[in-house]
């Protein structure tokens, strides 16, 4: 099976081009190679497959091509991942198989429009976040208040007094499992000045990463929430670069690079 990688702000992924919509991927299969020690390494897959070969996403065959099948490192599948979708695409422009400057892509999430810059960074319409109530986080035993956000994923985004730099994030942080029944991205972040904020998270069916789109939206609406915004563009800074976010009334905007870095044979059998 070929395989490429490719990351955006260093939130890696392995992308398995399966443009006949035959292989089988299971979620062992995607734990091993998504392994840094024994496979190749990422904090997820993306499988590339056309919309209507794909009984989840079918009925959206008319207004995307393409469907974005994205997996967690651990093998589990999730609905959305907005540097994965920006990835996506950037494949999906260097294979030729998408040749404009604008175009949709199908995620468990929903439809999502991707469209290039003329710098070459990748912007993706992150539709409309889903704003919920309050709910705690624990992480090194201190508990952190942080907003909850639906960005077709679920988030919990929380501001914290000291610096996210010395927070530990090595273990999987305490939530609510009532308020969360499938589990949750969990964004730490400090609000660093006007309209920008310094972000860690740790992902769902990945653990720590070094970014993650949907949690840099999901960190904006906290931060606008914070300062008594609802719209507004911010600067949020991950680990691996920066983000921009665009908050609108009715939807959102991720802009950032997105670049394939490798391409090759996997040899690791199912």
């Amino acid at each position: 099976m070929r395989f490429l990688k490719g990351h955006g702000t260093e939130n890696d992924f392995i992308i398995l081009p399966d443009l006949g919509g035959e292989a089988e991927i299971s979620a062992s299969f995607v734990a091993r190679i998504c392994d840094r020690r024994a496979g190749i390494g990422a904090d997820g897959v993306l499988r590339v497959m056309r919309t209507k070969q794909s009984h989840e996403v079918a009925e959206h065959a008319a207004a995307a091509e393409w469907f974005m099948d994205y997996r967690n490192a651990d093998g589990g599948v999730a609905e959305m991942c907005g540097n994965g979708v920006r990835v996506f695409a950037r494949y999906l422009i260097d294979a030729g198989l998408a040749d404009q400057t604008e175009f949709a892509v199908a995620t468990r999430g929903g439809v999502r429009g991707v469209r290039v810059e003329p710098n070459g960074d990748i912007t993706v319409d992150m539709g409309k976040p889903v704003v919920g109530g309050e709910s705690v986080a624990t992480v090194g035993g201190q508990e952190y208040t942080g907003l909850r956000v639906d960005m077709g994923n679920p988030h919990l985004a929380c501001a914290t007094g000291e610096p996210v730099v010395q927070l530990d994030l090595s273990h999987q942080p305490g939530f609510d499992t009532g308020v969360f029944p499938t589990g949750v991205n969990i964004e730490l972040f400090n609000p660093v000045g006007p309209h920008r904020a310094v972000m860690r998270v740790y992902e769902r069916g990945s653990g720590e990463t070094r970014s993650c789109g949907t949690g840099a939206v999901a960190t904006a609406v906290a931060a606008a929430n914070l300062a008594g915004e609802t719209t507004g563009t911010w600067t949020v800074e991950v680990v691996g670069g920066t983000l921009t976010v665009i908050l609108e009334e009715e939807t959102s905007h991720l802009s950032g690079p997105a670049v394939i870095v490798a391409s090759g044979e996997l040899t690791l059998a199912e």
